[in-house]
């Protein structure tokens, strides 16, 4: 079983300036990715676990080098704009990794940089979780929604009005009696190496699987995120955390 865990860090980010190397309780926020991706890579047996690392940034290039991942790949300019969609990314880094090692992997475990709140347990019964459905082509992590479109999101209208997005024909009367929905937090996917070869785009097909968390997980959209999670972590307000900063 070969494996190639990614971890895409574009330089240019809008809502939170230099997020993936600035610190984050005391180390760049892409670190922790960093970490995660080496205890992967010595914890699991029977398996080749190789680690790359996907940015357009020749300081994120030397950050990460400082945390142990040091790379000669420099993504795309035209997979570094804020309109690329991360696959394409995913795509390229995998296809440069397949030639530049001389392997075939069976599987991408990409860890999102802005997402970091995840543990060995997460990643291990992902794996497992997708291992056991042959016709599944990737799976993403989820966790439990604030909202749901059956029940209390609603759309705007060419009208004005605003609508339930996903009406049933019939009333929900309370959040619990509404379909299971899930929050895509962003923090781990795993793709097969079917995914790459049947070309799909985006990480939601029809062959996805999701993978819940038991614990707080999202990813750092702007600034009040970066403090909320600084301050979770400084704290030490995060028990499930098996990675030492």
């Amino acid at each position: 079983m070969n494996i190639l865990i990614t971890i895409c860090a574009r330089g240019g980010s809008k809502g939170v300036p230099n997020k993936n190397i600035r610190s984050l309780n005391g180390i760049p926020l892409i670190a922790y990715s960093i970490k995660m991706a080496f205890q992967f890579q010595k914890l699991v047996e029977n398996m080749t676990v190789h680690i790359a690392l996907s940015t357009d940034s020749e300081k994120i290039k030397s950050i990460a080098a400082t945390h142990g991942l040091a790379t000669d790949y420099l993504r795309p300019d035209h997979l570094a704009t804020d309109s690329a969609g991360k696959i394409g990314a995913i795509r390229d880094i995998y296809n440069y990794s397949k030639e530049q090692n001389q392997t075939d992997y069976d599987y991408v475990l990409d860890l999102d940089a802005t997402s970091p709140l995840r543990n060995m347990t997460d990643l291990l019964e992902g794996f497992n979780q997708i291992e056991a459905y042959p016709e599944a082509v990737n799976l993403f992590s989820v966790s439990e929604p604030h909202r749901n479109p059956y029940f209390n999101m609603v759309e705007l209208s060419d009208e004005g009005y605003v609508n339930v997005v996903k009406p049933l024909g019939k009333d929900v009367l309370s959040r619990q009696a509404a379909p299971k929905v899930y929050d895509i937090n962003g923090s781990f996917y795993y793709y097969k190496k079917a995914f790459f070869e049947k070309g799909y785009n985006t990480a939601t097909t029809d062959k996805s699987l999701s993978y819940l968390m038991k614990h707080v997980c999202f990813d750092i959209d702007n600034e009040l995120d970066f403090e909320i999670m600084d301050y979770l972590l400084r704290e030490n307000k995060l028990d499930f955390l098996d990675i030492a900063t």
